[in-house]
């Protein structure tokens, strides 16, 4: 997402800078599979299913609830199954 651009790139480049410095690649291959499970539920569940989500897990964090209108778990459940068997035609 759009958004994400600048957050990626100063990770990116502290995250390099830290391997550069210490000549240890897995603070970079932890970076590059937190970004691939970020990929992963934008494309399953779509930017706006992502923003959403990101939204409630915001939310649950600041008051420990719910919010008041959740993305019922069968929903995402059909939305990812139908990316997935969109991507795999």
């Amino acid at each position: 997402m759009a958004e994400d651009v600048e957050r990626f790139d100063e990770q990116w480049r502290a995250t390099m800078a830290a391997a550069t410095d210490s000549l240890d690649l897995a603070g970079l291959q932890r970076f590059l599979e937190t970004w691939r499970r970020i990929a992963r539920l934008t494309v399953g569940l779509g930017h706006d299913g992502y923003r959403r989500m990101l939204g409630e897990a915001d939310h649950r964090l600041r008051t420990g609830g719910m919010p008041d209108n959740p993305v019922p778990i069968e929903e995402v459940r059909l939305r990812l199954a139908e990316r997935i068997a969109a991507g795999s035609r």
